[in-house]
């Protein structure tokens, strides 16, 4: 198939590369130039494994193209997605003027027939108003197509190519049989493809994430009152996990949730409901209990060391809201470093991808360090906010060497207590007693 993707930001360029990848012709349209002069040369403007030579392999092979002309684009494909941002405003709901420019863009273009495939993350009722955009300018039939992306930063790639399911919206049984034909190589396991209408294939995508977003806050609660009994939140997150109703994922209790996905669309459903009379209190819970979580090694630093953290130094591990991705987006490391600085704690600082990216947010508030090891250099302690996989079997005998000071504060429980304490370290972790 012909298929144009508007928008090469994190779910454009991953659904450009796989619907490429699987034999589609592909041209990817940007209005910013230098990213495109750079995806042509190669340069990816996100961090995602395997994203790079995906792109590389299928430009290769003729594939899949750049470029900075929607116009361009449109004429070229019979299918156009729409990948591009929509920022919350400042009461939370969606900023949609780009999704709506690029509608009224294909309308002007458009020389016959499309579909045109939302997959920008957009609030009930899109569809109708992109359709509407759309046919102010032209008089070719055009159906609209909600299709919500499901991408993990870190697994983006094989959750498109291999996804739990494929949610369609459209109210054509004709438009419905293409989406099937297009996605029917995804789902060869017979993972489903589920037809249903616009408005619903618009709320699934925020009912799933604020979901996931609710079992976080959920287990951040459990932790914290584990902390307080003397209870293990290990031990429970097994118990309960093992119940088939509840299940393992997203039970593992840390610093909280950031990223570009769960606050944004936790925000936008509240703003939704309101909107139409039905406020969710549960996800004002949520975001309330998540906030204070990103705070929770703040206070047992200050806990351990007091107030006052003038001439303190603390080295943090994991920078990026979570690991394999250079995504800084409400992450939780920003809001313990504001903390650590505002007592007067000097911080350095050490992230496998997104130091580029932090430094543009912290600039020379803190060290950038060029190793895990550098970083704690003579710091009084360790603090661990991203589990990057290398964090997790450091040479500890090595960091008793390097520190001032035998602390180490976990945020991810990824390290043995019982271990540590043999190793004479004075370990804080989360809720586990």
């Amino acid at each position: 198939m012909k298929i144009a993707v508007i928008g090469s930001g994190y779910v454009g360029l991953v659904a450009a590369a796989c619907l490429s990848e699987m034999g589609n012709t592909v041209i990817c349209a940007d209005n910013d130039r230098k990213k495109i002069e750079g995806l042509r040369q190669g340069v990816m403007p996100i961090y995602e494994p395997g994203l790079d030579t995906m792109v590389e392999r299928n430009v290769k092979e003729g594939r899949l193209s750049f470029t900075d002309s929607t116009a361009e684009a449109v004429l070229k494909s019979r299918i156009i997605f729409i990948a591009v941002g929509t920022p919350p405003d400042e009461d939370g709901s969606a900023d949609l003027q780009h999704v709506l420019a690029v509608a009224a863009e294909v309308g002007r273009t458009m020389d016959g027939p499309r579909i045109v495939v939302n997959k920008s993350t957009v609030p009930v009722g899109t569809s109708e108003r992109v359709r509407e955009e759309i046919l102010k300018y032209t008089v070719h039939p055009v159906s609209v197509v909600s299709n919500p992306e499901f991408l993990k930063e870190g697994d983006a790639i094989d959750d498109f190519m291999k996804p739990d399911r494929v949610v369609i919206g459209t109210d054509s049984p004709e438009t419905a049989e293409v989406m099937r034909e297009l996605y029917r190589p995804f789902v060869r396991t017979n993972n489903p493809i589920y037809i249903m209408s616009n408005r619903s294939a618009e709320l699934t995508k925020y009912v799933a994430n604020s979901l996931l977003a609710t079992k976080i806050s959920f287990i951040n609660e459990i932790a914290n009152l584990c902390d307080i009994v003397g209870a293990d939140v290990h031990d429970i997150r097994r118990g309960i996990g093992s119940d088939s109703r509840i299940g393992p994922h997203f039970i593992f209790p840390g610093v909280g949730y950031g990223g570009s996905c769960f606050p944004k669309d936790v925000k936008a459903l509240r703003y939704t409901a309101t909107e139409h009379g039905y406020p969710l209190k549960i996800l004002d819970a949520v975001t309330e209990v998540n906030e204070l979580q990103k705070k929770v090694l703040g206070r047992k630093i200050v806990g351990e060391f007091g107030n006052d953290l003038s001439g303190l130094v603390f080295a943090v591990w994991g920078l990026s809201f979570k690991p394999n991705t250079d995504d800084m987006r409400d992450a939780p490391s920003l809001v313990l470093i504001d903390d650590l600085l505002s007592l007067g704690a000097s911080v350095r600082v050490y992230d496998p991808e997104a130091m580029d990216y932090a430094r543009r947010i912290l600039g020379d508030r803190v060290t950038f360090c060029t190793t895990s090891y550098d970083a704690i250099q003579g710091a009084d302690a360790l603090v661990l906010i991203t589990e990057w996989t290398e964090f997790r079997e450091p040479d500890f005998d090595r960091i008793v060497e390097l520190l001032r000071r035998k602390v180490i504060f976990d945020g991810r429980n990824i390290w043995n207590p019982a271990k540590l304490k043999d190793l004479g370290f004075s370990y804080h972790c989360i809720g586990r007693g």
